[in-house]
């Protein structure tokens, strides 16, 4: 469900951000070699080139989630509507415990007995709130009424776009500890397109990282 897909990145997006970091030496402008340029950048924080290219990505996610992704505002974004289509899926969330010492952090290790138990218990509650949704829109109730009895978990989709630069602060705040569980998944495999598309800018920022895929 926790999902991250490319749907268009700035062709050359590198040797771009290169050519448009050397704007004040026109003579070496048009340098094809850019691996060093880039990586000196990036140690030392000169951001601005990484402005000049850009990347859309499908996600899809919960509801849940989705208003954590919507808080990075530099950022645009395009996400499914409630008031014009139906909602048709629920996800059963993970289950994990809460960290008593730390309140942005959970601890997967529940039991497999309280595990099922309430995994049960909120599968019946999901069902009954897809059979009144359904059921108010089949007698008339605008969809932008009935989705109120939709559980936070229902299925959304949405496409984000940005810079590199701001994909870049993106996947360095939610890819590590911190952060929910579901919204890490979304930002590793963002973490992970970058590395296929921008594999100097990604090893550059991520050096322990660079081996594979997260």
């Amino acid at each position: 469900m926790h999902n991250a897909n490319l749907v268009w990145i700035t062709p050359d997006a590198e040797s771009l951000i290169g050519k448009i970091a050397r704007v004040s030496n026109p003579a070496n402008e048009d340098n094809p070699e850019v691996v060093k340029l880039l990586k000196y950048l990036i140690k030392h924080k000169h951001w601005s080139p990484f402005e000049m290219a850009s990347m859309c990505v499908e996600i899809n996610t919960t509801r849940a989630i989705s208003p954590q992704i919507l808080r990075h505002r530099s950022f645009s974004f395009q996400e499914f509507s409630q008031r014009y289509a139906e909602a048709t899926t629920v996800e059963i969330p993970r289950l994990r415990r809460q960290d008593t010492k730390n309140r942005q952090n959970s601890i997967d290790d529940l039991s497999h007995e309280q595990r099922a138990f309430f995994e049960h218990k909120t599968e019946q509650l999901f069902r009954e709130s897809q059979d009144l949704y359904r059921e108010m829109i089949a007698n008339g109730i605008a969809k932008e009424c009935s989705r109120a009895v939709l559980p936070l978990n229902t299925s959304t989709r949405l496409y984000m776009s940005g810079t590199i630069r701001s994909w870049l602060h993106y996947c360095d705040l939610r890819s590590w500890h911190g952060t929910q569980w579901e919204h890490t998944q979304i930002a590793l495999e963002v973490m992970n397109i970058l590395k296929e598309q921008l594999p100097t800018i990604a090893d550059a920022m991520w050096p322990n990282e660079s081996q594979g895929t997260v």
